[in-house]
């Protein structure tokens, strides 16, 4: 039987999935569902650069490197971490509710907060970046608020626990999400096709945090709204010059965390084309919003 190719964007929710590498709108190649649970022996292809991404059980596999027998793409420790075993399986079985003690106020109320920067984007399609066990992945898709929600990680373990964790729950709105491996600086979705992007605690761990956000920019839509949580870090490092250098090369060499202060999170939006930037701060914590020039 002939293969049918159907447009992604045209009968998968809208979220105008992408091929990493040239960016142009991946074709699927059959006509299956690629919503949580019906990825399993999807195929999408870029007729571009004649590249085909696979589909698992859990998840699409949207890496750059994705089909590779010779190479793995690996990331800085603080990336690497995140995809072991032991840390996805304990990520909501304490490694989060750890976070209080820094002045995360639980996710129910950063998810209520969050809704605040979203309310003018609600409707429409929103990513879940470096969604972990994608606890937020499922209250935005359980809210009814977003038309399409993609849970995106790059690390496998993450969304296989994403991936259980929706299983278990019942009447759970799967046809409203997509699992998705993909690399945070290299988004896999077209340019200015994406009404929102959420990232929670999770900035302080990219490897590049200008690099993200400048893709977070790239994928927003006109008025496209980006919301995130981190850890700050304020004091001498955010005001003396020499100490801020000496902090993000120490950071860079060792591969571990980048946190940065309120000012430089400004700064970072501003550079990447996001406006509007407002923040609210307890402690450790502070959730992050900036938009998309309309």
């Amino acid at each position: 039987m002939e293969s049918v190719e159907v447009e992604k964007e045209d009968s998968g929710g809208g979220n105008g999935l992408a091929c990493p590498i040239c960016y142009e709108p991946l074709t699927r190649i059959d006509d299956s569902p690629l919503y949580v649970g019906s990825t399993a022996g999807s195929n999408l292809q870029c007729n571009t650069c004649n590249k085909t991404y696979f589909g698992n059980k859990t998840h699409l596999d949207l890496v750059a490197s994705s089909g590779s027998k010779q190479h793995d793409e690996s990331m800085p420790l603080s990336t690497e971490l995140f995809r072991t075993n032991v840390v996805s399986f304990l990520y909501e079985r304490g490694w989060r509710q750890s976070f209080i003690f820094g002045g995360f106020p639980g996710p129910e109320r950063e998810f209520d907060m969050a809704k605040n920067y979203l309310n003018p984007v609600l409707g429409g399609n929103i990513v879940d970046a470096s969604c972990g066990s994608g606890l937020f992945s499922r209250l935005f898709a359980k809210s009814g608020l977003f038309s399409q929600v993609v849970a995106l990680d790059f690390s496998e373990n993450m969304l296989q626990q994403c991936y259980e964790f929706i299983e278990k729950e019942e009447n759970f709105p799967k046809e409203k999400v997509t699992l998705v491996r993909a690399d945070i600086s290299r988004l896999p979705f077209k340019s200015s096709s994406v009404d929102a992007v959420h990232a929670g605690a999770a900035l302080h761990c990219w490897p590049s945090p200008s690099t993200a956000v400048a893709e977070i920019s790239r994928v927003l839509r006109p008025g496209g709204v980006f919301v995130a949580t981190t850890c700050i870090l304020d004091g001498p490092f955010a005001f003396v010059p020499f100490l801020r250098t000496f902090r993000q090369t120490i950071t860079g060499i060792a591969g571990s965390h980048i946190f940065l202060s309120e000012r430089e999170l400004e700064d970072l939006c501003r550079t990447c084309g996001l406006v509007g930037f407002t923040c609210i701060r307890n402690r450790l914590f502070v959730m992050i919003s900036s938009r998309k020039p309309s």
